[in-house]
């Protein structure tokens, strides 16, 4: 692994970690996933999060949460390795990019795990339905953030602790594809902006790019064995960290140029593929419910 000398705490200080995909992102995972969803998942749906809510509306819930009293215990549900440090993803990007649930998952829980437990508690009718509306809020967040190669690697805390410029303006590698890469990307963080990047998306998963390989990104959408594919979205979503994420050392670099042009294929592809299996995996809940 690259050393890096600076601290922590400093750093994390200065720019909290970051939340995967940002709010452009997580939308435009629902978005997408609401165009897949059959008759029946837009009624279980609606019978969960209220008529006229939709999935983009609460699927940032997760993040805002997360800093809550309340919610802080979900906070290492956000990614494979323990926020508490009493658990890494022991690869070594570039050299090697891996993800082992038994090495990697922490005491305190992480994505994998959280996928599991709320695939189950959603559709457990002994919880109240306000239980299981916040399971299915969640799960909207959690189908994206395991696409986000950063949640699934500890290399520097998913790279909150890699400290890089966009645009001259210090700030840090998960930040950067959280946020600034995929805004960019969209064309801006309205509403119009993610619609319209959720119909260019949507278009290369129809027919475009990704129509041959849609069905690969559900070749495990069983709810049953929802730590079983949980686990695999996370090994596919890792690999892109030897690929590209992290491929070179970009410490202090700018990012905002010939590393985005790199990056922007595979944000496109990973936000597509979390839209895609999350509509499949909805439309399985709710076939299961």
């Amino acid at each position: 692994m690259r050393s890096l000398a600076v601290p922590a705490l400093a750093l994390l200080a200065s720019s909290p970690v970051a939340n995967a995909w940002g709010v452009v992102g997580h939308a435009t995972v629902a978005t997408i996933a609401d165009h897949y969803l059959t008759s029946q998942a837009r009624s279980y749906v609606a019978s969960l999060l209220g008529d006229g809510v939709t999935m983009a509306s609460v699927a940032s819930w997760a993040d805002n949460y997360r800093y809550t009293t309340a919610g802080k215990f979900s906070a290492p549900f956000h990614f494979i390795e323990s926020l508490t440090g009493d658990a890494d993803a022991e690869d070594n990007p570039p050299s090697t990019c891996s993800v082992d649930l038994n090495r990697d998952c922490g005491a305190g829980g992480c994505i994998v795990s959280a996928i599991a437990n709320y695939t189950q508690r959603v559709n457990d009718r002994r919880y109240t339905v306000a239980h299981r509306k916040e399971s299915l809020e969640f799960l909207i967040h959690f189908l994206g953030d395991i696409t986000q190669p950063l949640h699934d690697e500890a290399e520097f805390l998913g790279g909150n602790q890699i400290p890089v410029f966009w645009g001259g303006n210090k700030t840090n590698l998960h930040a950067t594809w959280d946020t600034q890469m995929v805004e960019k990307d969209a064309g801006g963080y309205s509403q119009a902006v993610i619609t319209s990047f959720s119909s260019k998306l949507i278009g290369a998963i129809d027919t475009g790019a990704y129509a041959s390989q849609k069905s690969s990104w559900i070749t495990c959408a069983n709810v049953k064995t929802a730590g079983t594919c949980a686990l695999s979205w996370a090994q596919d979503a890792n690999q892109f960290n030897c690929a590209y994420v992290l491929k070179m050392d970009e410490t202090n670099q700018e990012l905002d140029g010939s590393y985005y042009t790199g990056a922007k294929p595979y944000i496109e592809l990973q936000i597509a593929k979390g839209g895609y299996r999350l509509g499949t995996w909805i439309n399985n809940l709710a076939a299961a419910a």
